[in-house]
């Protein structure tokens, strides 16, 4: 009899214990902490505007990381987030060009595949150069193209400084009284910001990376404010700190952990036969290069005699080589690769000194005004290893990987909800908020057809 009740108490033990421990569905806390974000504003360049697949197109705007942090901020007492939206459409990017799209193309050896292609013969003009002011003012004020100089720069905008000394993107979000004396940072003060985001510097080195150091010289550290780039990022600061807003900033990626400027290997020369091998030996003896069957490294040109030499590992063949001109012209094997597909170690160590050196600034500045700080060079450099999100593997695979658009440089909608989220960790760690993360599986990567 004691042994059965003292079973007995045992299972009703473990029963209490088992209904007891029984989740709870709740939803999480939401807390705005020490934040207001009631007139939130973000400051950038292409990523921020929500950029996408080599154009500005009303689809990839919604979708932007700063959209999407602004619609997350609603929680917490977010206001309205004003976008300078292009018309529904193929957009337009910085060549006039429409957005890419995935589609079949055959190559040169008549080879069908999917690749990215344009959606259109052109890009939007029209959309480009309708004046959408009377919408703003803009709390997106990411502008494609604007660098870290550029931000402060009065006449950003304005057209009568001819093709190429102006910002058309900008333009439109501009009254024409405003052309010659507005700047980007002047259009975001007065909106009297309680919060913003700031996340630049990416251009001040990508057009000579993107260039392969063939032109647009990297801004250096050194200089006033819109000449260089350690007092263009004080000015903004300190212009900010003085309406008192809070906020968050972002330092830059390593370029180089982009599909543009990680996908063609070094080595990515396959040579099949020795026919070929002799023939390429024989085109290349002066020069003293060599092949043999399998892989091999492209060849290059250089400024000095022999004007051409193999590349050596660690250097990049960047994503605008022309791939038909890879596999029928001999780019890369019978004739070098052009100083503008390529980026030499010496123009690597340029790049990466230059971004070491800027975030290094923008992370002092950050700590010294106690914003919060978002590390997307790690982040970046993780999604090149891979993210396992939701049981799913994204990283910086061209196409597949998901994390990144057709153009190998802007995000997907996936890619910017991740992004998205790791902005939102460093607030909430800064501020003591609880802002929710983002549902990022929600968001596709490239769109297959």
């Amino acid at each position: 009899m004691q042994n059965f009740i003292q079973k007995s108490f045992l299972i009703l033990v473990l029963a209490g214990l088992v209904f007891s421990c029984k989740p709870k569905l709740e939803s999480p806390s939401v807390d705005k902490g020490n934040l207001d974000v009631s007139k939130y504003v973000a400051i950038g360049n292409s990523i921020t505007a929500g950029y996408a697949d080599n154009a500005l197109y009303y689809d990839g705007q919604a979708v932007s990381y700063a959209n999407l942090l602004a619609q997350q901020f609603e929680q917490i007492g977010g206001g309205e987030f004003r976008i300078p939206f292009m018309p529904a459409g193929v957009g337009i990017g910085s060549s006039g060009n429409p957005k890419l799209i995935l589609a079949l193309k055959a190559d040169c050896k008549n080879i069908e595949s999917l690749s990215p292609v344009p959606a259109a013969v052109s890009g939007d003009l029209a959309g480009l150069f309708t004046n959408v002011a009377a919408n703003g003012p803009f709390n997106n004020m990411g502008i494609p193209g604007a660098k870290a100089i550029t931000v402060v720069y009065p006449g950003f905008g304005d057209p009568t400084k001819g093709f190429g000394n102006f910002n058309p993107f900008f333009t439109r979000m501009l009254n024409p009284a405003e052309y010659s004396t507005a700047s980007m940072l002047d259009k975001a003060i007065e909106q009297n910001p309680t919060f913003f985001s700031l996340f630049i510097g990416n251009n001040d080195v990508l057009g000579y990376a993107s260039s392969g150091g063939t032109s647009d010289a990297i801004t250096p550290l050194d200089g006033p404010p819109g000449v260089g780039f350690n007092e263009s990022i004080d000015a903004m600061i300190n212009k900010l700190t003085t309406i008192s807003a809070k906020g968050v900033v972002a330092n830059i990626p390593d370029l180089t952990n982009l599909p543009y400027f990680s996908t063609v290997p070094y080595n990515g020369l396959q040579v099949s036969r020795q026919t070929q091998v002799d023939s390429l030996n024989y085109l290349h003896e002066t020069a003293k290069i060599s092949f043999s069957l399998g892989a091999n490294a492209f060849v290059m040109a250089v400024p000095v005699p022999p004007f051409e030499r193999k590349m050596n590992p660690g250097e990049l063949v960047l994503l605008s080589a022309p791939q038909d001109s890879i596999k029928c012209a001999g780019w890369g094997s019978k004739k070098p690769f052009a100083n503008q597909f390529v980026l030499t170690q010496t123009e690597i160590t340029n790049v990466q000194t230059a971004i070491n050196n800027y975030n290094n600034k923008l992370k002092e500045v950050a700590a010294a005004k106690g914003f919060a700080f978002v590390d997307v060079n790690a982040f970046m450099s993780n999604a090149k290893k891979g993210i396992v999100y939701n049981g799913v593997n994204i990283n910086t695979s061209f196409v597949s990987g998901g994390a990144f658009s057709l153009d190998g440089v802007h995000l997907t909608p996936l890619g910017n909800a991740l992004l998205a989220n790791e902005f939102i960790k460093a607030i909430n760690s800064t501020y003591k908020s609880s802002i929710p993360l983002i549902e990022a599986s929600k968001f596709s990567g490239v769109t297959f057809p």
